[in-house]
């Protein structure tokens, strides 16, 4: 159970350091517009608040990646920035679009309920 909750970990971090690409990198760019379903206008005016969740999505990365390194000593560390990527997703799938939930918040908690099981 152990492996299978850390995989899924590892593939949550990867997909938050692909975030971090598309939001700090890709923003205005036609991958990050088609992602983000945004005008270039759009995305011109919102790219430094995009660069800034850029940022935030490369810390919750950085915690899950951490969390791994430390082996079982870092079930705590794993459970808090799964809990962070959580609420995060639930409250951009209540602001944002529901795809959120499905996207960030959904594998998040099925890998925080397999490090419990674990």
């Amino acid at each position: 159970m152990t492996t299978i909750a850390n995989i899924l970990i590892a593939l949550i971090a990867l997909l938050h350091l692909y975030f971090l690409v598309l939001e700090m990198f890709l923003w205005d760019r036609p991958l990050g517009l088609r992602v983000f379903r945004q005008t270039p206008e759009a995305a011109r005016i919102s790219k430094t608040l995009a660069m800034n969740q850029g940022l935030y999505n490369g810390f919750l990365a950085a915690g899950l990646i951490w969390g791994l390194i430390l082996g079982s000593a870092g079930t705590q560390v794993k459970v808090f920035f799964l809990a962070c990527v959580i609420v995060a997703g639930v409250f951009g799938g209540l602001t944002v679009s529901r795809r959120v939930l499905l996207i960030q918040a959904l594998p998040a908690a099925a890998a925080l309920a397999l490090v419990w099981l674990s």
